[in-house]
Protein backbone atom coordinates (compact mmCIF):
# COMPACT_ATOMS: atom_id res chain seq x y z
CA UNK A 1 0.00 0.00 0.00
CA UNK A 2 3.09 2.36 0.78
CA UNK A 3 4.29 2.07 -2.73
CA UNK A 4 0.68 2.49 -4.05
CA UNK A 5 0.92 5.71 -2.13
CA UNK A 6 4.06 6.85 -3.35
CA UNK A 7 3.39 6.48 -6.75
CA UNK A 8 0.06 8.50 -5.92
CA UNK A 9 2.59 11.27 -5.10
CA UNK A 10 4.83 10.67 -8.41
CA UNK A 11 1.53 11.50 -9.94
CA UNK A 12 0.36 14.38 -8.03
CA UNK A 13 3.87 15.97 -8.61
CA UNK A 14 3.42 15.86 -12.25
CA UNK A 15 -0.24 17.87 -11.89
CA UNK A 16 -1.77 14.22 -12.94
CA UNK A 17 -4.98 15.29 -11.33
CA UNK A 18 -7.23 13.12 -12.82
CA UNK A 19 -5.07 9.74 -12.27
CA UNK A 20 -4.67 10.99 -8.42
CA UNK A 21 -8.64 11.72 -8.29
CA UNK A 22 -9.35 8.44 -9.92
CA UNK A 23 -7.20 6.09 -7.94
CA UNK A 24 -7.12 7.43 -4.51
CA UNK A 25 -10.19 5.94 -3.09
CA UNK A 26 -8.77 2.42 -3.59
CA UNK A 27 -5.21 3.17 -2.46
CA UNK A 28 -6.02 5.49 0.95
CA UNK A 29 -7.88 3.62 3.46
CA UNK A 30 -9.14 6.86 5.61
CA UNK A 31 -12.16 7.86 3.59
CA UNK A 32 -12.01 11.51 4.70
CA UNK A 33 -8.35 11.77 3.52
CA UNK A 34 -9.68 10.09 0.01
CA UNK A 35 -12.55 12.56 -0.02
CA UNK A 36 -10.41 15.76 0.19
CA UNK A 37 -7.98 14.43 -2.26
CA UNK A 38 -10.69 14.02 -4.78
CA UNK A 39 -11.60 17.43 -4.10
CA UNK A 40 -8.06 18.94 -4.06
CA UNK A 41 -7.71 16.67 -7.53
CA UNK A 42 -11.03 18.12 -9.41
CA UNK A 43 -9.87 21.78 -8.22
CA UNK A 44 -6.56 20.81 -9.91
CA UNK A 45 -7.94 19.44 -12.68
CA UNK A 46 -10.34 22.34 -13.81
CA UNK A 47 -7.27 24.78 -13.43
CA UNK A 48 -5.06 22.85 -15.23
CA UNK A 49 -7.62 22.53 -18.34
CA UNK A 50 -8.72 26.46 -17.93
CA UNK A 51 -12.26 25.50 -17.49
CA UNK A 52 -12.71 29.59 -16.49
CA UNK A 53 -16.54 28.88 -15.90
CA UNK A 54 -15.83 26.46 -12.99
CA UNK A 55 -12.98 27.76 -11.17
CA UNK A 56 -15.15 29.08 -8.61
CA UNK A 57 -17.53 25.68 -8.42
CA UNK A 58 -18.08 24.31 -5.00
CA UNK A 59 -15.14 23.60 -3.67
CA UNK A 60 -14.60 21.41 -0.83
CA UNK A 61 -12.91 24.48 1.41
CA UNK A 62 -11.92 21.85 3.83
CA UNK A 63 -9.42 20.77 1.14
CA UNK A 64 -9.03 23.56 -0.79
CA UNK A 65 -7.15 26.03 1.27
CA UNK A 66 -8.63 29.72 1.12
CA UNK A 67 -5.48 31.10 -0.98
CA UNK A 68 -6.27 28.22 -3.11
CA UNK A 69 -9.61 29.08 -3.75
CA UNK A 70 -8.65 33.02 -3.75
CA UNK A 71 -6.19 32.50 -6.60
CA UNK A 72 -8.17 30.57 -8.51
CA UNK A 73 -11.28 32.69 -8.54
CA UNK A 74 -9.16 35.90 -9.77
CA UNK A 75 -8.73 33.93 -13.00
CA UNK A 76 -12.68 32.99 -12.71
CA UNK A 77 -15.06 34.32 -15.52
CA UNK A 78 -18.03 35.69 -13.55
CA UNK A 79 -21.15 34.22 -14.33
CA UNK A 80 -23.58 36.52 -14.18
CA UNK A 81 -23.29 40.22 -14.82
CA UNK A 82 -23.45 41.04 -11.24
CA UNK A 83 -21.39 38.70 -9.81
CA UNK A 84 -18.22 39.63 -7.31
CA UNK A 85 -15.74 39.69 -7.50
CA UNK A 86 -15.04 40.28 -11.10
CA UNK A 87 -12.31 37.51 -11.38
CA UNK A 88 -10.68 37.83 -14.98
CA UNK A 89 -12.96 40.79 -16.12
CA UNK A 90 -11.21 42.49 -13.16
CA UNK A 91 -7.88 41.86 -14.69
CA UNK A 92 -6.74 39.51 -17.13
CA UNK A 93 -3.25 39.68 -15.79
CA UNK A 94 -3.86 36.57 -12.94
CA UNK A 95 -5.27 34.50 -15.87
CA UNK A 96 -2.25 34.88 -18.27
CA UNK A 97 -0.57 33.64 -15.34
CA UNK A 98 -1.82 30.57 -15.00
CA UNK A 99 -1.92 30.38 -18.92
CA UNK A 100 1.47 30.13 -18.84
CA UNK A 101 2.11 27.84 -16.28
CA UNK A 102 -0.73 25.52 -18.02
CA UNK A 103 1.78 25.96 -21.26
CA UNK A 104 5.11 25.25 -19.41
CA UNK A 105 3.72 22.23 -17.53
CA UNK A 106 2.03 20.83 -20.89
CA UNK A 107 5.46 21.72 -22.79
CA UNK A 108 7.02 18.88 -19.75
CA UNK A 109 4.26 16.89 -20.07
CA UNK A 110 4.95 16.65 -24.40
CA UNK A 111 0.99 17.25 -24.64
CA UNK A 112 1.51 19.60 -27.58
CA UNK A 113 -1.85 19.36 -28.75
CA UNK A 114 -2.95 20.89 -25.48
CA UNK A 115 -0.33 23.16 -25.09
CA UNK A 116 -0.76 24.72 -28.03
CA UNK A 117 -4.75 25.01 -27.27
CA UNK A 118 -3.92 27.16 -24.50
CA UNK A 119 -1.38 29.34 -26.83
CA UNK A 120 -4.22 29.81 -29.05
CA UNK A 121 -6.57 31.22 -26.01
CA UNK A 122 -3.96 33.10 -25.22
CA UNK A 123 -4.01 34.70 -28.83
CA UNK A 124 -7.30 35.44 -28.70
CA UNK A 125 -7.91 37.35 -24.91
CA UNK A 126 -4.32 39.41 -26.06
CA UNK A 127 -5.88 42.25 -26.98
CA UNK A 128 -7.22 42.90 -23.87
CA UNK A 129 -4.60 42.52 -21.75
CA UNK A 130 -2.96 45.18 -23.79
CA UNK A 131 -6.41 47.41 -23.24
CA UNK A 132 -6.41 47.04 -19.60
CA UNK A 133 -4.21 49.48 -18.71
CA UNK A 134 -6.54 52.37 -20.89
CA UNK A 135 -9.85 50.51 -19.32
CA UNK A 136 -8.65 50.44 -15.82
CA UNK A 137 -10.32 47.14 -16.16
CA UNK A 138 -9.95 43.35 -18.65
CA UNK A 139 -12.96 44.22 -20.96
CA UNK A 140 -15.87 43.92 -18.46
CA UNK A 141 -19.25 44.17 -20.56
CA UNK A 142 -20.66 45.96 -17.48
CA UNK A 143 -18.44 48.87 -17.24
CA UNK A 144 -17.81 49.81 -20.68
CA UNK A 145 -16.77 53.92 -20.72
CA UNK A 146 -19.39 55.86 -22.08
CA UNK A 147 -16.87 57.36 -24.63
CA UNK A 148 -16.64 54.35 -26.50
CA UNK A 149 -20.18 54.69 -28.41
CA UNK A 150 -20.19 58.40 -27.91
CA UNK A 151 -20.61 61.07 -30.37
CA UNK A 152 -19.04 59.68 -34.30
CA UNK A 153 -18.39 56.11 -32.94
CA UNK A 154 -19.38 53.53 -35.02
CA UNK A 155 -18.18 50.87 -32.32
CA UNK A 156 -21.26 48.39 -32.09
CA UNK A 157 -23.10 49.29 -34.94
CA UNK A 158 -24.21 46.53 -37.61
CA UNK A 159 -23.60 47.37 -41.30
CA UNK A 160 -21.91 50.62 -41.58
CA UNK A 161 -19.40 49.80 -44.31
CA UNK A 162 -16.97 52.54 -42.86
CA UNK A 163 -16.06 50.21 -40.34
CA UNK A 164 -13.41 48.05 -40.34
CA UNK A 165 -14.99 45.04 -38.11
CA UNK A 166 -16.38 41.66 -39.38
CA UNK A 167 -19.69 41.15 -39.90
CA UNK A 168 -19.20 39.14 -36.58
CA UNK A 169 -17.28 41.05 -34.64
CA UNK A 170 -19.78 44.21 -35.29
CA UNK A 171 -22.22 41.77 -34.03
CA UNK A 172 -20.19 40.83 -30.83
CA UNK A 173 -19.59 44.70 -30.34
CA UNK A 174 -23.51 45.17 -30.81
CA UNK A 175 -24.27 42.60 -28.19
CA UNK A 176 -21.16 43.43 -25.38
CA UNK A 177 -22.84 47.05 -25.09
CA UNK A 178 -26.44 45.06 -23.93
CA UNK A 179 -25.28 42.14 -22.83
CA UNK A 180 -25.13 43.44 -18.88
CA UNK A 181 -28.77 43.92 -18.95
CA UNK A 182 -29.01 40.37 -20.07
CA UNK A 183 -30.30 37.13 -17.44
CA UNK A 184 -27.32 34.45 -16.82
CA UNK A 185 -27.44 32.76 -19.70
CA UNK A 186 -27.42 35.27 -22.30
CA UNK A 187 -24.41 36.61 -20.17
CA UNK A 188 -22.53 32.92 -20.15
CA UNK A 189 -23.61 32.81 -24.03
CA UNK A 190 -21.98 35.53 -24.72
CA UNK A 191 -18.73 34.95 -22.84
CA UNK A 192 -18.50 31.63 -24.74
CA UNK A 193 -19.05 32.72 -28.49
CA UNK A 194 -18.52 36.60 -28.55
CA UNK A 195 -16.33 38.07 -26.02
CA UNK A 196 -12.89 37.03 -27.65
CA UNK A 197 -14.34 38.51 -30.61
CA UNK A 198 -15.14 42.11 -28.97
CA UNK A 199 -11.29 41.60 -27.72
CA UNK A 200 -10.40 41.45 -31.69
CA UNK A 201 -12.55 44.05 -32.94
CA UNK A 202 -11.10 46.54 -30.34
CA UNK A 203 -7.55 45.33 -31.55
CA UNK A 204 -8.89 46.19 -34.71
CA UNK A 205 -10.20 50.05 -33.67
CA UNK A 206 -6.62 50.37 -32.41
CA UNK A 207 -3.80 49.28 -34.67
CA UNK A 208 -6.08 48.11 -37.95
CA UNK A 209 -9.03 50.66 -38.84
CA UNK A 210 -8.53 52.45 -42.15
CA UNK A 211 -11.17 54.79 -41.21
CA UNK A 212 -10.82 55.74 -37.99
CA UNK A 213 -13.71 57.11 -35.92
CA UNK A 214 -13.71 58.89 -31.73
CA UNK A 215 -14.51 54.62 -30.31
CA UNK A 216 -11.19 54.95 -29.18
CA UNK A 217 -10.65 58.75 -28.85
CA UNK A 218 -10.83 58.74 -24.71
CA UNK A 219 -7.44 56.53 -24.74
CA UNK A 220 -4.86 58.65 -23.16
CA UNK A 221 -1.76 57.70 -25.17
CA UNK A 222 -3.51 55.68 -28.74
CA UNK A 223 -0.06 55.55 -29.88
CA UNK A 224 1.31 53.06 -27.15
CA UNK A 225 -2.09 51.45 -27.57
CA UNK A 226 -2.07 51.14 -31.22
CA UNK A 227 1.95 49.31 -30.98
CA UNK A 228 0.80 46.89 -28.36
CA UNK A 229 -2.63 45.69 -30.41
CA UNK A 230 -0.44 45.70 -33.45
CA UNK A 231 1.76 42.91 -31.47
CA UNK A 232 -1.16 41.45 -30.34
CA UNK A 233 -2.89 41.10 -33.66
CA UNK A 234 0.24 39.65 -35.48
CA UNK A 235 0.78 37.07 -32.55
CA UNK A 236 -2.76 35.48 -33.49
CA UNK A 237 -1.54 35.49 -36.68
CA UNK A 238 2.49 33.79 -35.76
CA UNK A 239 3.34 30.19 -36.97
CA UNK A 240 2.95 29.37 -33.33
CA UNK A 241 -0.81 29.97 -32.88
CA UNK A 242 -1.31 28.43 -36.53
CA UNK A 243 -0.28 25.30 -35.39
CA UNK A 244 -3.48 25.20 -33.51
CA UNK A 245 -5.49 24.86 -36.96
CA UNK A 246 -3.04 22.01 -38.47
CA UNK A 247 -3.59 20.13 -34.52
CA UNK A 248 -7.62 19.55 -34.51
CA UNK A 249 -8.11 17.27 -31.00
CA UNK A 250 -9.63 14.46 -32.01
CA UNK A 251 -8.70 13.66 -34.99
CA UNK A 252 -6.00 11.95 -34.89
CA UNK A 253 -3.46 13.51 -36.94
CA UNK A 254 -1.14 16.63 -37.47
CA UNK A 255 -0.17 16.76 -33.92
CA UNK A 256 2.69 18.87 -33.88
CA UNK A 257 6.42 17.37 -32.28
CA UNK A 258 8.48 19.36 -29.70
CA UNK A 259 10.66 20.41 -32.73
CA UNK A 260 7.61 21.50 -34.89
CA UNK A 261 6.55 23.63 -32.26
CA UNK A 262 10.11 25.05 -31.24
CA UNK A 263 10.67 25.81 -35.20
CA UNK A 264 7.19 27.27 -34.99
CA UNK A 265 8.05 29.73 -32.44
CA UNK A 266 11.26 30.88 -33.59
CA UNK A 267 10.00 32.08 -36.49
CA UNK A 268 6.88 33.75 -34.90
CA UNK A 269 9.65 35.42 -32.88
CA UNK A 270 11.53 36.58 -35.92
CA UNK A 271 8.01 37.49 -37.66
CA UNK A 272 7.30 39.67 -34.14
CA UNK A 273 10.45 41.50 -34.03
CA UNK A 274 9.38 44.72 -36.07
CA UNK A 275 9.31 47.05 -32.96
CA UNK A 276 10.03 47.34 -29.41
CA UNK A 277 7.04 45.53 -28.14
CA UNK A 278 7.61 42.76 -30.88
CA UNK A 279 11.65 43.00 -29.88
CA UNK A 280 10.82 41.19 -26.43
CA UNK A 281 9.71 37.87 -28.26
CA UNK A 282 13.44 37.86 -28.82
CA UNK A 283 14.34 37.54 -24.94
CA UNK A 284 15.64 34.92 -23.35
CA UNK A 285 13.47 34.59 -20.26
CA UNK A 286 14.01 30.85 -19.32
CA UNK A 287 10.54 29.54 -20.80
CA UNK A 288 10.29 26.47 -22.96
CA UNK A 289 9.18 29.15 -25.18
CA UNK A 290 11.97 31.60 -24.76
CA UNK A 291 10.73 34.83 -24.52
CA UNK A 292 6.61 33.98 -24.42
CA UNK A 293 6.54 35.55 -20.82
CA UNK A 294 8.46 38.67 -21.87
CA UNK A 295 5.97 39.44 -25.48
CA UNK A 296 3.11 38.98 -23.14
CA UNK A 297 4.46 42.08 -20.79
CA UNK A 298 5.15 43.84 -23.09
CA UNK A 299 1.85 43.62 -24.94
CA UNK A 300 0.22 44.21 -21.12
CA UNK A 301 2.69 47.21 -20.53
CA UNK A 302 2.95 45.42 -16.99
CA UNK A 303 4.82 42.34 -16.09
CA UNK A 304 3.36 38.96 -16.57
CA UNK A 305 5.17 35.58 -15.85
CA UNK A 306 4.15 32.36 -15.11
CA UNK A 307 2.32 31.31 -11.69
CA UNK A 308 2.77 28.64 -9.58
CA UNK A 309 -1.24 28.53 -8.57
CA UNK A 310 -1.30 24.54 -9.58
CA UNK A 311 2.48 23.77 -8.27
CA UNK A 312 0.92 25.32 -5.45
CA UNK A 313 -2.11 22.40 -5.87
CA UNK A 314 -0.02 19.98 -6.70
CA UNK A 315 2.33 20.71 -3.00
CA UNK A 316 -0.93 20.81 -1.03
CA UNK A 317 -2.08 17.27 -2.49
CA UNK A 318 1.44 15.82 -1.98
CA UNK A 319 0.83 16.84 1.91
CA UNK A 320 -2.56 14.98 2.01
CA UNK A 321 -0.93 12.10 0.48
CA UNK A 322 1.78 12.47 2.58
Amino acid sequence: MDSARDLLIALARRYSFGDVGALAPAVLKDRETAAMVSSVCEFGRLLLTLDAEDFAADVDAQAVPADLRRRASDCHLPQTPREQPRGALESMRPAYALLLEVIGIRWARRELSSMIAAVHIASEYLPLLAIEPALGHAGDPARWPEALTGPGSRFGTIGDRMCQHTRAEQSAAERTLRVAAEPGTGWRAYLDRQHSQVAGALATCAARCRNPCTALSWVPDLDDLTLRCRVALAFAQSPLVRLRHAAPVGHGFGVPSAEEVLDAWGRSRTALDKNPVGHQATSDDGFPLPGLPSLMSAVAASPVVPGSLLADVSSHLVSLLG
